[in-house]
């Protein structure tokens, strides 16, 4: 049952000219409380995505820099508040967030 709404959201994500990974990564967001302070378009507790993918844009190591703070947290970036690290996300999801991050325009 949860493999065919898998393949049938991957299905509509394709026809509607959405990529399949960027529906997963959004899943992955939801899935790791990432929602929790950070949007899309607007900074809430921690910046908004679009804002993180233009202050790395053209970094060759932004997705490692990144996935690093993603594991260990960080602070002192954006502002006060500190992003707490996320030790139990496996690395292939940091990963994946992470670019899916850097792709926000």
């Amino acid at each position: 049952m949860k493999r065919n709404i898998v393949m049938k959201l991957a299905l509509a994500a394709a026809a509607a000219g959405i990529a399949a990974p960027a529906l997963a990564s959004a899943d992955l967001a939801k899935k790791y409380n990432c929602t929790a302070c950070h949007a899309a378009d607007k900074k809430m507790v921690g910046p908004a995505y679009k804002d993180v993918a233009a202050k790395y844009k053209g970094q060759a190591d932004a997705v490692a820099k990144l996935s690093e703070k993603v594991k260990k947290g960080s602070s002192g970036v954006w502002g006060a508040v500190p992003m707490p690290p996320n030790a139990a996300v496996p690395d292939a999801d940091i990963k994946a967030l992470v670019e899916w991050v850097m792709a926000t325009k």
